[in-house]
């Protein structure tokens, strides 16, 4: 396994093996420069009355308004009430897990470039141009690697468990990736209609597996990541051995394609 850390610490973990994909063909990819017209941020909310209003201020701030949000909530507390103030579309779910909503989010932007994120506040929507400019550039997928910095700000069980699913995945693909289970990417549409997702508390490991092993431009970009506000709904043994099932089940998944 190799990798190729670029001057920021970006690192291009894939691409090219299914779709034919070369530096050439991103360039004539990246003839049509999106903006933030052309984006759509994507979340799955679940009582999160109290981070939901920051994280929809954030993106409003840094895309001038201009970017489409879209939540799918299944929560009891003021979350979609608050979502909706701040001109966020919301899509009303009875509860089903993180997977079926995000699903769901990531397949209702008609936008060419789809961003998830959490509404708990520890992504840096200050980072969304960076990814945008990725994507202008060619990338299929970018990710955010919060392990890059460091992650101080979450708890320690969970970051060894966040290190222990890159190892795992990166052993099974054969393609070292560093966080395989963050919240927020940037994908070209056209990736995520292609692929049929199946994974419910996994969905975040399977949206970056599928991609890369299918041969998309893939792209890990270094994010911050603070403190979440708000309690976690994940319990972190029971979503530990999801996630991990899902990695193994996935790369197999692909392998046998």
């Amino acid at each position: 396994m190799s990798d190729t850390v670029g001057t920021d610490g970006d690192i291009p973990v894939g691409g090219g093996a299914e779709r034919g994909a070369t530096a050439e063909g991103r360039s004539e990819q990246s003839s049509e420069r999106y903006t933030f017209e052309d984006l759509s941020v994507v979340m799955g909310t679940y009582n999160e009355a109290e981070a939901i209003g920051t994280v929809l201020s954030d993106i409003e701030t840094v895309t001038d308004g201009k970017a489409e949000v879209v939540c799918v909530d299944s929560s009891s507390d003021r979350t979609p009430e608050i979502a909706r103030e701040h001109g966020a579309r919301v899509i009303e779910q009875e509860p089903q897990g993180y997977g079926v909503a995000v699903r769901e989010a990531i397949l209702a932007p008609d936008r060419p470039v789809v961003v998830t994120t959490d509404c708990d506040d520890t992504y840096p929507m200050e980072q969304l141009p960076e990814f945008l400019e990725l994507i202008n550039e060619g990338y299929d997928v970018v990710s955010g690697d919060r392990l890059y910095h460091g992650a101080e700000a979450m708890p320690a069980f969970n970051r060894l468990g966040n290190h222990l699913f890159a190892l795992v995945a990166s052993v099974m693909m054969g393609t070292r990736v560093h966080d395989t289970t963050t919240g927020m990417r940037a994908y070209r549409q056209e990736v995520l209609e292609s692929i049929e997702w199946t994974e419910n508390t996994g969905l975040s490991a399977e949206l970056l597996i599928r991609p890369l092993m299918r041969g998309y431009e893939v792209r890990e970009h270094p994010i911050d990541y603070r403190e979440r506000a708000g309690e976690s709904k994940l319990d972190p043994i029971e979503g530990g051995y999801a996630i991990a099932k899902s990695i193994v089940t996935v790369c197999l998944d692909e392998r046998l394609r």
